[in-house]
Order: structure tokens, then sequence, then C-alpha cells
């Protein structure tokens, strides 16, 4: 790639905080987290679900903290699980303490709807006792009342003025583990209070559309604005948040970092979108890989392209691809074309030797 093709700005200078054994900020690389769905104190239902999005490859995980019950669960949840895990809390500062007494290893507060300053002040104070980081989370739903009568309506400048209101209570206890969210489901709102809170604050920032709708819906926007807020350098650690299963979630934003050339994690599936030139149900052939694949955390790089008019180029980019032909296919490994494959063999040697390279370089590491 050429100075001239990168959009993607340098990325933000930040602080950086640990979650856990997971760096955020800095250096560090992008995280992917995700938020459980099941009742919290349903303890089995709730490890298995911690464990699916891990095996998806999120980096952090967020759990509801809403009542004495869920907290209660904490200890044995967190004994059960392996990946940091943040306490999500609204409305009780003593849900907050709680999850902190069980060992989370972060806390994401709305301060907003918290309390007032002293409760706070309570809950920072624990975490600093126990080195454990929090999360201003600022959402344009849920602004404090003198907020919303100041400006009316919700706004980029309102959530901004409450995020910076937030940090200084933080700081003025000498509390720096922080991070910071500015959601909205408003894409342009969202990342203008994202763009202005970058400029006035050097502490990392957790990047997420809001209630952006449905699996489908929902990744077209989380794409765009996160999309926006990455290509100016901006995000530290990303949750995509879709009416769908965390899992989903934590696949989708893997997929906008891989787009934006951040970070690279299983395989990247090249495929034309098909049309009448194509030699092989390209849409059919491709969901059966993606299935097949989902388990490979190894970056790699697959084209599996319907004809001859773009394949042979896109083959001869990637470790494995395949060029449409009749009767039977073109195979290209590392940038040489290798031979035939016909369709019945189509699907299990591309499988075959992804899966292969991936053991590969699990051995090299």
């Amino acid at each position: 790639m050429t100075t001239r093709d990168q959009v993607v700005r340098p990325r933000r200078p930040s602080r950086q905080i640990q979650v856990g054994s997971v760096a955020v900020g800095g250096d560090a690389p992008i995280t992917v987290q995700s938020m459980t769905n099941t009742i919290t104190h349903d303890i089995d239902a709730t490890v298995a679900q911690v464990q699916r999005i891990s095996d998806a490859g999120a980096d952090i995980v967020r759990i509801s903290v809403p009542d004495p019950e869920s907290a209660a669960a904490l200890p044995e949840i967190l004994a059960q699980t392996d990946i940091p895990i943040i306490a999500d809390i609204h409305f009780s500062y003593k849900m907050a303490l709680a999850s902190l007494d069980a060992g989370v290893d972060g806390l994401r507060l709305n301060p907003g709807n918290i309390g007032d300053r002293s409760r706070v002040e309570r809950v920072v104070k624990a975490a600093a006792e126990r080195n454990t980081s929090i999360r201003i989370g600022v959402n344009a739903g849920s602004l404090e009342r003198e907020i919303n009568e100041k400006y009316g309506e919700p706004s980029a400048a309102a959530m901004v003025e409450s995020a910076l209101g937030h940090i200084h209570i933080l700081e003025d206890m000498n509390f720096h583990q922080i991070k910071v969210s500015l959601k909205a489901s408003n894409i342009p709102m969202t990342v203008a209070a994202y763009r202005m809170l970058a400029e006035k604050v050097d502490y990392p920032l957790h990047l997420g559309i809001t209630e952006s709708g449905s699996l489908f819906a929902g990744t077209v926007k989380s794409s765009i604005g996160l999309g926006l807020m990455l290509a100016d350098g901006i995000g530290d650690t990303i949750r995509v948040s879709l009416a769908a299963e965390p899992e989903e979630e934590v696949k989708v934003g893997f997929e906008i970092l891989k787009a934006m050339g951040l970070r690279q994690r299983g395989v990247n599936l090249i495929a034309c979108p098909s049309c009448a030139r194509q030699k092989f149900d390209v849409i059919r052939r491709v969901a059966e890989l993606e299935q097949r694949l989902s388990h490979i955390r190894e970056s790699i790089d697959v084209a599996v392209i319907g004809c001859v008019v773009n394949g042979p180029g896109e083959a001869r980019e990637v470790a494995i691809g395949v060029t449409g032909g009749k009767p039977t296919h073109t195979l290209y490994k590392d940038g040489e074309r290798c031979g035939k494959v016909s369709e019945e063999e189509l699907i299990d040697t591309i499988v075959a030797d992804v899966e292969a390279r991936a053991a590969a370089i699990r051995a090299q590491d």
C-alpha cells in the first residue's frame, strides 16, 4: 500500500490502561468486546455464553449487574471463566461496590444515572484500592437532568460536557485508570462527540453506535460509524451493539477492523458478488467456507472468484485462491497456479489447506 492509498490516519495517542490482563490504549491492539444477554444469576447460562463470546475471539466481556442476585453470582462466574470481565452498572452504586468485591476486571458506569457525586466517589475509591479500571459510559438517552435542561435535547456537545464532568471527578481523586465512551444511535452525533472529546483528553476511547438494530441494519450502521472514527485514528476498543447473539457482535467487530487494516484475525475471505459468468455457485460456496473456517484465528487470505475476468489476479495475491472454470476450476497457492480442482473437491481442498497453514502458524508461535 502506498502512502497515497492510506486513508486511515495514524492512531490517536492515548494513555494505556489495563482491563485485567488486557491492555487498552497506547500501542495495544484495538480490542473487541461484547456483552452477555443471559440472566446474570443463571450462572451456567452466563458462563456458557461468556465462553462462546471468548471462542468467537473477544478480548473482553461485559456482564450486566442489575441486582444483588447478579452480584452474588459474580464470584462463581469469574471462577469459571478466564477472559477479563467488566461489570455493567446502572442506577445502583451498591452493585458497583459488590462487583468490585467480587473481583471484576473493570466497571462500566453511566454516571448520569448512578446518583450524586458522593456515590460516584465511593465507587472510585473502591476501584482505586483494587487498581480496577472504570469506563465512563455516556449515553445520549440518559444524560444528567441539568445537562438535558441546558441543551434542550441530546447533542454531541452535551455528551462531551457530561463526560468531562465525570472525568474531572475521577481526576480530582487522582484516578486515571479511565476509558470513555460517548454513544448514541445517531451516527453523526456520535462521531461528532468522539471527535470533540478526542481533542480534549488522552484517555482511551471505547467506540460504539448504541442500539444500532438488527444483525443486518446494525452491522451497516456500526460499520459506517466506527469506520469514520477509526479512519480518523480514534478508538482503542470497540463493541458492535446488535440485536443479535453476542458472538455475531464479535465477528462484525473483527471484520470492521480487518477491513480498515487495523487488526487481523481469522480468514480474510475475498469473494466476487457472482454474475452470469460464474462457473460455480459462488454465494453458496462462500457461505459454506465461512461456516467451515469460522474456527480459524490465524490471519490467512483466501480468494473465491467465479470466473477468469478478475479471478487470476485476485487469486495470485492470496495464500490460496480458486478461479471458476469449466469443467474444473483453477487452484492457486502462494501466488502460483498449482492445478485444477473439481466442484466436489473445491471446499474440502480449501479448508484442508487453510487448516494446515493455521497449524503451521501456531507451531511457529
